[in-house]
């Protein structure tokens, strides 16, 4: 009998070994497809409202680089540019006569309430806008331009 002898297989006749085809990052389905459109519309309403609002708020940014650049001897100033803030925000019939208790009572309103401006600090605004027998003392002047910066900032309006 005649033995089968075994010989080892030698390197040429491996098969090389098949690497799968790589996987797609392209979604797959149409409902992907359909999300990714609605989150990027989503994401476009949003952008275009943003700039919507930031460019409405233009007064404001203004204004305040206007209070920041008022110094303490030119507090006069003040009311005139509350005045003009109020002047961009609401129309102008509802504003422009105001003066006097109206007028703080307005500010008070669109601040949301309070007295912040017929009983606090704001108190000081007419008189400083007919020419004050007295200027406000420090502490009056720093807490009526601390007051008009919130109102500035915070102010609600129907514009």
């Amino acid at each position: 009998m005649e033995e089968e002898v075994l010989e080892a297989p030698t390197l040429d006749a491996l098969r090389g070994i098949r690497v799968p085809d790589p996987v797609s990052l392209a979604p797959q389905t149409t409902a992907w497809w359909i999300l990714f459109a609605t989150l990027a519309i989503f994401l476009l309403v949003a952008l275009l409202l943003w700039v919507r609002r930031w460019r409405r708020n233009r007064y404001r940014r203004d204004a305040l680089a206007r209070l920041d650049a008022l110094g303490p001897d030119r507090l006069a100033e003040l009311p005139e540019l509350v005045k003009r803030v109020a002047l961009d925000a609401w129309p102008r019939e509802e504003v422009a006569e105001l003066s006097g208790a109206p007028w703080l009572a307005f500010l008070d309103r669109s601040l949301g309430g309070g007295t912040a401006f017929t009983a606090g600090p704001g108190r000081l605004l007419p008189a400083l806008a007919y020419g004050a027998s007295e200027p406000p003392t420090d502490a009056e002047a720093d807490e009526l331009v601390a007051l008009v910066r919130t109102w500035i900032r915070k102010h609600g309006n129907r514009a």
